[in-house]
């Protein structure tokens, strides 16, 4: 199954720009706001976003953050954690230090508590005494059917991180470095999932960013030959997060594609009509999420895979 009806999400308390992630991610902006306004924003997004989902029959799982220990990117929980339909439990290691924080153990009593089964944890986070990172599904986009796994390398997404992750998990790893331009300068993309979306049959990408010939052509063979439609976005669309996007099933088992508005109002009616012949499209608002974070949707839905007991 490569998709999910069951998503974790964490309802932020301390939202804001984070200093110790704007180093390396370049879809933050500054705000004239102050945090505690930012914050408020943010929760009223978040809670429209949770409601949007809701009403399509996505069964959300909403966690509350917590004030202390402060973690200003608790409401991106994919670059933490990773749950898959054998009952492991897949843990990262994260670029920012005030990130490590996030990791919570009492997630898994909650899951548990509602009937999931957890039957094995791969803990990473050890690799962060080396310096060495993989910020989960943020890093690594999973092809569940076809048993592959995608990595942009970057400072947050190590190769020989991604390739032990795809031993202990059985993927085959497709590797590859992309880029976006900043002040005239080509420089790695922070995550995977902001240029890249898998969906069932099809493929968001922006294949500009992928600048080595060989790689790209084969990112896109894989991507074929597996029978996915490729839908090509363009760098500043992607700027807007088009491809910040989720495939989840709603009610009755109705497929949506999930996406913030920003990254709707970017693409092109061609684009839009692409992804409707497979499934419809939902969106919210997440503005002051996507500024002062660098996020989007995708960022902030936790897939969950997990057997039931």
């Amino acid at each position: 199954m490569q998709i999910t009806n069951t998503i974790l999400m964490i309802r932020p308390v301390s939202f804001r720009m984070n200093e110790q992630t704007a180093v390396n991610n370049y879809f933050m902006e500054d705000i004239d706001l102050k945090n505690q306004d930012i914050n408020q924003k943010a929760q009223e997004e978040f809670d429209d976003f949770v409601s949007v989902l809701k009403n399509k029959g996505v069964n959300v799982i909403v966690i509350e953050d917590t004030k202390e220990p402060d973690t200003p990117d608790s409401i991106f929980p994919n670059n933490w954690i990773s749950f898959h339909s054998n009952g492991v439990v897949g843990v990262y290691p994260m670029f920012a230090e005030n990130r490590r924080n996030e990791r919570r153990e009492d997630i898994f009593v909650t899951l548990e508590d509602k009937g999931f089964k957890i039957n094995d944890v791969i803990d990473y986070t050890s690799a962060e005494d080396e310096g060495l990172f993989l910020e989960g599904t943020g890093s690594i986009l999973i092809d569940r059917v076809n048993k592959k796994a995608y990595c942009a390398l970057s400072q947050r997404a190590d190769e020989y991180l991604f390739i032990e992750f795809c031993e202990d998990f059985d993927f085959f790893p497709v590797i590859f470095t992309a880029n976006q331009s900043v002040d005239g300068k080509r420089l790695p993309i922070y995550h995977t999932n902001v240029m890249m979306a898998l969906a069932e049959n099809f493929a968001i990408i922006c294949t500009d960013s992928i600048d080595d010939k060989k790689e790209r052509k084969n990112v896109l063979d894989h991507l074929k030959n597996d029978g996915k439609e490729i839908i090509s976005i363009t760098e500043k669309q992607m700027h807007h997060f088009a491809g910040n996007m989720l495939q989840v099933l709603g009610g009755e088992g109705q497929k949506y594609m999930v996406m913030s508005t920003a990254a709707f109002n970017s693409l092109n009616p061609k684009q839009i009509a692409q992804i409707e012949n497979h499934c419809p499209i939902i969106h919210s608002s997440l503005k002051t999420i996507e500024t002062c974070g660098g996020g989007s949707a995708r960022c902030m839905m936790a897939e969950v895979f997990l057997p039931k007991s």
